[in-house]
């Protein structure tokens, strides 16, 4: 994510196909990129609001760019492409909830 949640959709524009196919391969690799972009998020101050408005920049632009690659990424799509905007603040804060958990689990292992 940027430093900034506004340059969130840019950053991920940013990146060369070969980049996004291989973040975007399955399901736990784009949660472990997601993960490590919430620790670049906190470790810059970002808190769980503007995590999660970064994460909702990422996944408009996703979902507007591109098609998703495994079950898990169709039924995320599905999901935010039929969601309000309060509904889609909530699966924002949920994403960041989520790789954040996932991060603490690789860390005690």
């Amino acid at each position: 994510m940027a430093e900034d949640p506004k340059r969130a959709e840019q950053y991920v524009d940013k990146l060369d196909q070969e980049d996004k196919d291989q973040i975007m391969q399955n399901f736990n690799t784009f949660k472990n990129y997601l993960g490590d972009q919430v620790k670049k998020g906190e470790s810059i101050g970002l808190g769980e609001k503007g995590l999660a408005k970064a994460t909702k920049r990422v996944a408009d632009h996703l979902a507007k760019h591109e098609e998703p690659r495994n079950r898990e990424e169709k039924v995320l799509n599905e999901l935010w492409q039929n969601a309000e905007k309060d509904e889609k603040d909530a699966i924002s804060k949920a994403l960041v909830r989520m790789v954040d958990q996932t991060n603490r689990d690789v860390n005690e292992e």
